[in-house]
């Protein structure tokens, strides 16, 4: 049964950074690549970047292109998702998905990001 626990949100002023992780189990994690989609208050779910399954390629949405990172430890499971000069439009629940999949709805928790002063 594949699992994706998401951690590391929580209430960041404009400007600050925040580092997300994502832990996944009962799959292969190494030979997936996963996503980060997010949600914002009464909006619909926006993808915000892919990593491959090794991690040598990473993709991001324009509007977080320059301000966040993402990266993965195969060893861990994990994904780190590093979000850098947030803005209060980056307001959301954060999920991360394995990326064939990133069009559905998350099944995962996910975890809350809030930008404000």
């Amino acid at each position: 049964q594949v699992q994706l626990v998401e951690s590391g949100g929580g209430l960041v002023q404009p400007g600050g950074s925040l580092r997300l992780s994502c832990t996944g189990s009962g799959f292969g994690f190494s030979n997936w690549g996963m996503s980060w989609v997010r949600q914002a208050p009464g909006k619909g779910l926006e993808w915000v970047s892919r990593i491959s399954p090794s991690g040598a390629a990473t993709y991001y949405a324009n509007a977080v292109k320059g301000r966040f990172t993402i990266s993965r430890d195969n060893d861990k499971n994990t994904l780190y998702p590093r979000l850098n000069s947030l803005k209060t439009e980056d307001t959301g629940r954060y999920y991360c998905i394995q990326s064939q999949y990133e069009a559905e709805t998350p099944k995962s928790q996910g975890t809350q990001v809030t930008v404000s002063s």
